[in-house]
């Protein structure tokens, strides 16, 4: 079975509570409900993750490594803008990452529509709330497969 890892970056933990304009009311553990569903229908493993902490989103990406994970889906959140560590360290995988956003980041604020990891991502899906998981996913099984 492939095995995909999911990483949920900074203020995701806030989902449902934070900002509904922008990211709906949908919190992050109905978000994983929703990714383990999808994952059961394409017969995957996805593994899902959050933190508020740099180094320990960073050691999260080594472990994926180690664990010969077949994908890496990351929200970074606001680390996506800035945060070079994370990017040297998903520079290391040579499996498909897929960026994900639930807001339009280039319909933001003019510093969200930049991504430090956008050279080294497979794809970066954004603005379709929940679904941008969903989709994210499936460009993840399919790169995966090679049938995108």
């Amino acid at each position: 079975m492939r095995k995909i890892v999911m990483l949920h970056g900074i203020n995701h933990n806030m989902f449902g509570k934070r900002d509904p304009v922008q990211y709906g009311t949908i919190t992050l553990e109905q978000i994983n409900e929703r990714l383990q569903v999808l994952a059961q229908e394409l017969g995957v493993e996805v593994e899902c993750f959050q933190t508020n902490h740099e180094g320990e989103m960073c050691e999260r990406i080594h472990q994926a490594f180690f664990e010969n994970k077949d994908a890496v889906l990351i929200n970074a959140g606001a680390w996506t803008h800035y945060s070079y560590g994370l990017r040297d360290a998903l520079a290391i995988l040579t499996v498909p990452i897929v960026e994900i956003h639930m807001s339009n980041i280039h319909a933001r604020e003019e510093f969200r529509h930049h991504s430090v990891f956008a050279d080294i991502v497979k794809g970066q899906i954004s603005g379709f709330g929940v679904d941008s998981y969903l989709l994210a996913l499936r460009a993840a099984v399919a790169a995966i497969e090679h049938t995108y």
